[in-house]
């Protein structure tokens, strides 16, 4: 099934993939640094930068602000308390409006995760191309059904969640007649172990809901990534920073600019090599035999008149002459003139 994701991008298992670099709230609440890491994206090639769209109220419940006030396990990842991130790390409606009017300015699609029915509403407001939906989400209902009657496409991540929590949340959005669904096979760990990735169920979903199935991925460096595009994942999300180093949550394992470049160069590659299931020689391999195959020389001196026995035959490049397939159609025939040893027999030698 194929699905317009955007204006100028439809997708469908094994095409070129849509690569979304995801900012998140790698921007560290810093608008500057939201701009830089956009270019730094089109520079690489993506074709749509994402943040995350939400408010100190609208994505947790204050008794879990009290029970984690401080975080020490971790001093880069976590500068302060949850509350205190959160409310630095969140975009407000101008600051989303800034940003999308720059990436239209840049020309990349500007996309957004909302986490409550109000910054849906928003992004709907900054006309997104399309909306995700995050593993967090599966079962937020209210959600997806808000965000489905937009009639906009949905990319829904799979995080966390059993084949039975995706069909429902499938039906939920089917219901309200959208059926522009592409769904990212992901694991919500970060990083996950390579054992527990389990890329294979990016065909197993493509098989079992008949959607494009793409790949978000929290794995460390490009491989895993490139590994899905092979498999046919139509759209790769990954997170993305200029500087691994600085602070913030997903920093660490978020692609650079050089390995962002290496995911859109060689996910272009991968797809192109893919091919088809047909059986085809192209034209530079059909020209490529003549050099590289054998032909039926004379392993002997072979006088005229005589009998060619198999033992009286060599098989040698180039390819022009008798292919050696056909030896069986040359033994016990008589030769018509005197071949040289090492010589390629020519049907009018018989």
């Amino acid at each position: 099934m194929k699905i317009q994701l955007t204006k100028n991008k439809e997708v469908y298992n094994y095409c070129k993939p849509y690569v979304i670099a995801e900012i998140g709230a790698n921007h560290n609440g810093d608008m500057e640094l939201a701009k830089e890491m956009i270019d730094s994206a089109k520079k690489c090639g993506a074709d749509a930068v994402k943040f995350q769209s939400w408010t100190n109220k609208s994505l947790i419940a204050e008794i879990e602000y009290e029970n984690n006030q401080v975080y020490d396990d971790n001093p880069k990842k976590h500068w302060g308390s949850l509350k205190e991130m959160v409310t630095k790390y969140s975009l407000s409606k101008d600051q989303h409006l800034e940003l999308k009017l720059y990436c239209d300015k840049v020309k990349i699609d500007f996309c957004s995760t909302p986490f409550s029915l109000e910054e849906a509403d928003l992004l709907r407001e900054l006309n997104v191309p399309f909306f995700k939906i995050a593993s967090m989400d599966i079962n937020n209902l209210s959600l997806l059904k808000h965000v489905a009657s937009f009639h906009k496409p949905i990319v829904i991540s799979t995080g966390m969640s059993s084949l039975s929590e995706i069909e429902k949340a499938i039906s939920v959005i089917e219901s309200a007649e959208n059926n522009q669904i592409a769904i990212l096979h992901c694991i919500s760990i970060y990083p996950p172990e390579y054992r527990d990735i389990n890329l294979n169920n990016i065909s197993m979903l493509s098989q079992t809901f008949n959607y494009p199935v793409g790949f978000s991925d929290h794995s460390f460096g490009y491989a895993i990534p490139l590994a899905a595009v092979a498999l046919g994942a139509c759209i790769i999300e990954k997170h993305f920073t200029t500087d691994k180093d600085l602070p913030g949550w997903d920093h660490a394992i978020s692609a650079d600019e050089k390995e962002l470049e290496i995911i859109i160069k060689e996910s272009i590659n991968i797809s192109d090599s893919l091919g088809s299931h047909q059986r085809i020689v192209s034209k530079a391999e059909e020209e490529k035999k003549i050099k590289f195959r054998r032909s039926i020389v004379a392993k002997n001196n072979i006088k005229t008149g005589s009998f060619i026995k198999l033992s009286d035959l060599d098989f040698k490049r180039p390819g022009i002459g008798i292919r050696p397939d056909e030896y069986s159609y040359v033994v016990g025939r008589k030769a018509s003139k005197d071949i040289k040893k090492d010589q390629l027999i020519k049907w009018d030698d018989l």
